[in-house]
């Protein structure tokens, strides 16, 4: 699963990095970090791609693996080189992203576009139910929804508009579509 290479050179200086962090060095720790989250970040990208997953949820496994090697950066062994011990973290956050996921797989729309049949009108309710659901989200979360979901704005340009990132942008939008499924089960039920 995307494990550093034996000899690799940024594991000797991920393995300084931490012990001057160890040591006291916020700056460098924050650096370290930032790497460490790049190299999770694709890791867990080629993970998620093999399994055909999507990469929904690729945000929130970096992040449990960059909160899990803080809370347990003091049963590093010094002596022993960082790369694997991070790959161990990393492999199990995931997994368990992965599993929490389940068997859903992304497909991409446009491969069922002939399939799907247009609607034929709206239903007044439809909508009506539609913007109760919007309004369990948070202001920013309905910006986003709508502007992505509803309007048709891409990423980039609603990133830009909110000056958010990118990836801030994708996760905020998952959360919050995950929230509005949540919303809608209730309301059904």
């Amino acid at each position: 699963m995307g494990a550093l290479p034996v000899e690799d050179p940024a594991d000797d200086r991920w393995s300084m990095m931490m012990k001057a962090a160890m040591a006291g060095d916020e700056g460098v720790y924050r650096r370290l970090l930032e790497e460490l989250g790049r190299s999770v970040r694709a890791m867990a990208r080629a993970a998620f791609a093999r399994a055909r997953l999507g990469d929904a949820d690729v945000e929130d496994a970096v992040q449990e693996t960059l909160l899990a090697i803080h809370l347990k950066r003091h049963t590093w062994d010094p002596g022993q080189r960082l790369g694997p011990w991070v790959n161990a973290i990393a492999r199990h956050k995931i997994i368990d992203a992965m599993r929490r996921r389940g068997a859903r797989r992304a497909e991409p729309l446009e491969d069922f576009q002939d399939f799907l049949p247009a609607p034929e009108e709206e239903d007044p309710h439809a909508l009506s139910d539609a913007k109760k659901l919007m309004e369990t989200l948070n202001p920013r979360q309905r910006d986003i929804v709508q502007s992505i979901s509803l309007d048709g704005q891409s990423i980039a340009a609603t990133a830009s508009r909110l000056n958010m990132t990118e990836v801030a942008v994708r996760v905020a939008l998952h959360r919050a579509l995950k929230s509005l499924g949540t919303a809608w089960r209730r309301s059904v039920s």
